[in-house]
């Protein structure tokens, strides 16, 4: 089991940024890959980011590219996702998750997620 809490949330204004952190516990040596992903009132949950916990390239949704910068810290087991030039339309609940086993799809096939946490832009 590995077990995932986000923090960092909050209000900001357009143009802003915040730095949302996700810690991981439990089994996580398990842990193949971990991604951020967001949901908006009455919208579907859509990716933003993901990385591999060993290391390597990161993958972003175009939405988000050049903006959000997802990294990683092993030694804290925790992951950040780095959100600047905020924009109203990046409000949503931010969740991360990890996945356990080995997908070619970084934007889909999580085992694991955290409870979410709330990201508000105002205009």
């Amino acid at each position: 089991q590995v077990q995932l809490v986000e923090s960092g949330g909050g209000l900001q204004r357009a143009g802003g940024s915040l730095r949302l952190s996700c810690a991981a516990s439990g089994r996580t040596f398990t842990i193949y890959a971990m991604g951020w992903f967001r949901q908006a009132p009455g919208k579907e949950r859509e990716f933003v980011a993901a990385l591999r916990w060993s290391g390597g390239a990161s993958y972003y949704a175009n939405s988000v590219k050049g903006r959000f910068t997802m990294s990683k810290d092993n030694a804290k087991n925790t992951v950040y996702l780095q959100m600047n030039s905020l924009k109203p339309e990046d409000s949503a609940v931010y969740s991360c998750a990890a996945r356990t086993y080995y997908s070619d799809n970084y934007d889909r096939d999580y085992n694991y997620w955290g409870q979410g946490t709330q990201v508000t832009v105002s205009s």
